[in-house]
């Protein structure tokens, strides 16, 4: 499929729009309220790779075309954010348990 309209590549128009449309259905399906426009393109983009990745890695069969990109690409957002909320929750807890042997005697 040709995106090009003269001498624009909308491929880049395209990947901003899905990209954020992945990133804001992902954050919904886990609940939160999305990470803003820029957070949310920047999470769908890097989980549509994610989840491309896993799709051919693991040999899951999809639907071709839009509706198959869209599932990999929030599967592979879900995954991102689930990663990112682990990676604060130990910072939350790790800080907590300082604050715990720190106690002067």
């Amino acid at each position: 499929m040709d995106w090009s309209l003269g001498s624009m590549d909308w491929s880049i128009v395209l990947t901003i729009f899905f990209g954020a449309l992945s990133g804001y259905v992902a954050s919904r399906l886990l609940g939160g309220e999305g990470f803003g426009f820029f957070g949310n393109i920047v999470v769908g983009v890097i989980g549509g790779f994610i989840g491309n990745w896993v799709v051919k890695l693991t040999g899951i069969p999809i639907v071709e075309g839009f509706f198959g990109n869209l599932i990999a690409s929030v599967g592979g957002a879900i995954i991102l954010i689930f990663f990112l909320e682990l990676i604060k929750y130990l910072q939350r807890s790790n800080r907590q348990t300082k604050r715990t042997t720190r106690r002067k005697r």
